[in-house]
Formats: C-alpha cells, sequence, structure tokens
C-alpha cells in the first residue's frame, strides 16, 4: 500500500468513467459523501454521490468502492441505491415533475415536501437536504458491503472540491484525492487539511444531468 498505488487505481477508474464524477450528464446532483476505511495493511474509499436519475427514475445513491481489500466487485461503480419508495405517486405523468398530491417515501418513512405541482424533481429531491440527508445517504450496512467488516473508519468527508473535468485534471493531480492518498496510506485522518474551496453543492454543477 502505497500513496502512488491508490492514486493510480483513482486514475484508473477515471480513465474508464468510473470514479466519482459531479458533472455526470445523466443524473442531477443533490448530495454527496467520502467515507474512508483502513489500518496497517488495507486501505478502501467509498464515495456517495445522491442524484436523481431521470433514465432510473428515481433518486439514487450512487456507491462508488476503491481499494485493495474489496471483498465483491472490481474497483468503481458498486451499487445505485434507489431511494424513493413511491416515485409512482410523486411523479403520477412519468414527467419528471412533482404530483403535489403525496409526500416523498424514503426506506418506508413519509417526508413532507413544499413544493407546487409541475417542479422538476431535483428540485423536490434537493429539498430534503440537509434535514433528511442521513436517511438519504448510505447505512453502515450499505456502506460496508463488499468491504470487511472489521476494517475501521479513518474519516468522514461531507463535502470536498472536486476536479471540473476528470478528463482534464486526474484524480492524482488533484488536492482532494491527493490529500485523501495520504490519510489512507498513513492511517492519519489529520493529514486531511484542504486548502482548496468545496464545491460539491449541487448549485456548482448547472450542466449535470442534462444529456
Amino acid at each position: 500500500m502505497t500513496i502512488s498505488s491508490i492514486l493510480g487505481q483513482f486514475d484508473l477508474c477515471a480513465d474508464k468513467a468510473e470514479f466519482p464524477d459531479l458533472d455526470n450528464g445523466y443524473y442531477y446532483p443533490v448530495d454527496g459523501r467520502i467515507h474512508l476505511f483502513g489500518d496497517a495493511t488495507r486501505w478502501a474509499m467509498v464515495a456517495e454521490l445522491l442524484g436523481y436519475s431521470p433514465r432510473g427514475g428515481n433518486l439514487l445513491d450512487i456507491v462508488h468502492r476503491f481499494g485493495n481489500c474489496l471483498t465483491r466487485g472490481e474497483p468503481g461503480f458498486g451499487d445505485f441505491l434507489a431511494r424513493v419508495d413511491n416515485m409512482a405517486e410523486v411523479d403520477p405523468d412519468g414527467a419528471e415533475v412533482y404530483g403535489a398530491t403525496a409526500p416523498v417515501v424514503v426506506r418506508g418513512t413519509g417526508l413532507a415536501v413544499d413544493a407546487a405541482a409541475g417542479t422538476p424533481l431535483q428540485d423536490v429531491f434537493r429539498q430534503l437536504v440537509p434535514e433528511h440527508r442521513e436517511l438519504l445517504l448510505a447505512d453502515e450496512t450499505e456502506l460496508r458491503a463488499g468491504l470487511p467488516g472489521d476494517v475501521p473508519v479513518l474519516l468522514r468527508i461531507d463535502e470536498w472540491n472536486q476536479p471540473e473535468d476528470l478528463w482534464d485534471v486526474v484524480p492524482s493531480a488533484h488536492e482532494t484525492f491527493q490529500l485523501i492518498a495520504e490519510v489512507l496510506d498513513s492511517g492519519d485522518p489529520a493529514r486531511y487539511r484542504p486548502t482548496l474551496p468545496a464545491n460539491t453543492h449541487w448549485s456548482h454543477w448547472p450542466e449535470a444531468g442534462t444529456l
């Protein structure tokens, strides 16, 4: 386990378009989080990007997994977790707008929204954050699917600076992922001392979801 090997895996996944990308044209960003796990010999990064996918027909928590100790699958895309139980009521006409006749039910919990009929669904789902963030993002069972059960948590990152274009700036050339690799290599969360401003709020990515 070395910093270069960690960053090398990130770059390889970015080259295959399997690295977290907030500018993805296929879903509207809503929220995200990064989780770092590791010990003296093992490392893993789990990155969640929560977004509304018109093609997927739901609010999805897209889980990416990386590491040298994955217990299933290859590094890159992991799970696509659909969050809204009652999409047929939320969007009864299939028009990608809110029907305004039902709460948004997430994992069996009805969440009231203050939105008029015809509001774009991505705007409705964005209203659910931050009050219901923990319900929308992955729980511990979902996070650790594909990881050894005993690998310790090192750090959780709620916002970060994301490269605007992963084709122009690969993860190994970007401060955020350089610092993450340092944390994973050393096991020391104090190594994560970013100087760049966070830009993971959905408002920074106006072109995402528009394909």
